[in-house]
């Protein structure tokens, strides 16, 4: 599992760098100059998804399939935009913006909490402890 844990956090890390990538407002253009780049970033994401559809597609839990399509679908998403010469930020906030990118991200997060809920002191779940 550490494995699909290293790739939820490429996608979610990856994610939130596009954000501040696409806010920066630059063109589309060869890259080259100061960085960071975007493209490293969308190859990582799109390894990590690529390896998390291969673990779960024959997976017997339903959830476990849905999420490996999701990451198809993503991934083709992000292969569209790697078989591109020039990444831009109007181009990478279009990307972010994808449905088939934020199914994704919600699928990791739904998934990453039914395995690891987030707990308090003592095992209390956190929606309890604000309750005291």
């Amino acid at each position: 599992m550490t494995v699909i844990n290293d790739d939820i956090e490429t996608i979610e890390s990856g994610y939130e760098f596009l954000l501040a990538y696409a806010a920066q407002g630059r063109p589309a253009d060869l890259e080259s100059g100061p960085g960071p780049h975007a493209r490293p970033t969308i190859e990582g994401m799109f390894k990590a998804m690529q390896n998390i559809a291969g673990a779960f597609s024959s997976s017997a839990d339903n959830f476990e399939q849905l999420i490996a399509d999701d990451c198809n679908r993503a991934g083709a998403a992000l292969g569209f935009i790697l078989s591109q010469d020039k990444i831009g930020s109007e181009i990478v906030d279009n990307l972010n913006a994808s449905i088939h990118l934020r199914a994704v991200l919600t699928d990791m997060f739904l998934y990453g909490e039914a395995r690891e809920p987030l707990v308090g002191p003592e095992d209390k779940p956190l929606w309890e402890e604000a309750k005291s």
